[in-house]
């Protein structure tokens, strides 16, 4: 039996250890506050170890853990020195990091696919390039997540419903998103894969890249509410301002499709879920 090793129990964790169980395989879950099958710190090599001689040896990884909001020190032991200490305790697993596209500095609204400059000024992008560079070194797979949300989560949908929504200028800035479970369901499509997944990345997102006009326009229509009104863009963002529209053509191109082709997709049913 194939086994899994969940190295962060949050939101994307939770539901890739509920698909990967249902596919039959064995799943443990490890997080540093406790959640889950284990308590252990990925950003400690010492408790690594100690992980290692309590269970069986996983054949892959997810390193899916959070920062949880910290600074640049946290974003450093979480990502980068994270995913060196699981490469250096479990050398012979499959590892699959969950980075995130905020990675692509564009904002000129193009396309963007995994060949395109990720030539960041931000810190906390350049750490999430660093872990991505352990992970390939180790022949392991990167999947670039957009932003995520689903069930019990989505501050877009959250603030728009709430009447606290803005649209920034004009709306023409391009959104990029991931539904949880069809983020769970790509981290299970590359580890299936096996060989052919490893040393690569794959940008993980919605087929439909939608301005944010198009958006609460949208929104606006099935929820019968009013647009949100115009604002200066906001430059002051945790991830910094982009406007891209991220390309998810090389993971659909191996036979990935996601359930929720746009956030407008899935709507109403998270809608449903925030109450």
């Amino acid at each position: 039996m194939k086994h899994l090793l969940v190295a962060g129990n949050g939101f994307v964790g939770k539901v890739t250890q509920k698909l990967f169980t249902k596919n039959g395989w064995k799943v443990t879950t490890m997080s540093r506050n406790g959640a889950g099958d284990q308590h252990a710190d990925l950003t400690s090599l010492k408790s690594l170890d100690h992980l290692s001689k309590s269970i069986s040896y996983p054949s892959h990884i997810v390193h899916c853990a959070s920062a949880g909001g910290g600074g640049i020190e946290s974003y450093a032991a979480v990502y980068r020195d994270g995913a060196r200490n699981l490469a250096e305790i479990f050398p012979d697993s499959h590892m699959l990091f969950t980075s995130s596209t905020s990675v692509y500095p564009q904002v000129s609204g193009e396309l963007v696919t995994e060949k395109s400059p990720t030539d960041l000024e931000r810190e906390t992008g350049q750490l999430l390039l660093e872990a991505e560079q352990v992970i390939l070194k180790a022949k392991g797979t990167v999947a670039r997540l957009a932003g995520v949300y689903g069930n019990g989560r989505s501050y877009l949908l959250r603030r728009f419903l709430a009447g606290e929504a803005a649209m920034e200028e004009d709306g023409s800035r391009l959104l990029n998103h991931t539904h949880h479970e069809d983020a769970a369901r790509a981290i299970l499509f590359l580890c299936e894969m096996g060989e052919r997944a490893r040393g690569e990345i794959y940008n993980v997102c919605d087929s439909h890249p939608m301005s944010q006009l198009e958006t609460y326009q949208a929104l606006a229509s099935i929820f019968s509410k009013d647009l949100p009104p115009s604002v200066p863009r906001n430059l002051q963002s945790k991830r910094g301002w982009s406007d891209k529209a991220v390309s998810n053509a090389k993971i659909r191109a191996l036979g990935w499709e996601p359930a929720y082709p746009s956030l407008i997709a899935a709507a109403e049913e998270v809608a449903a879920s925030l109450k």
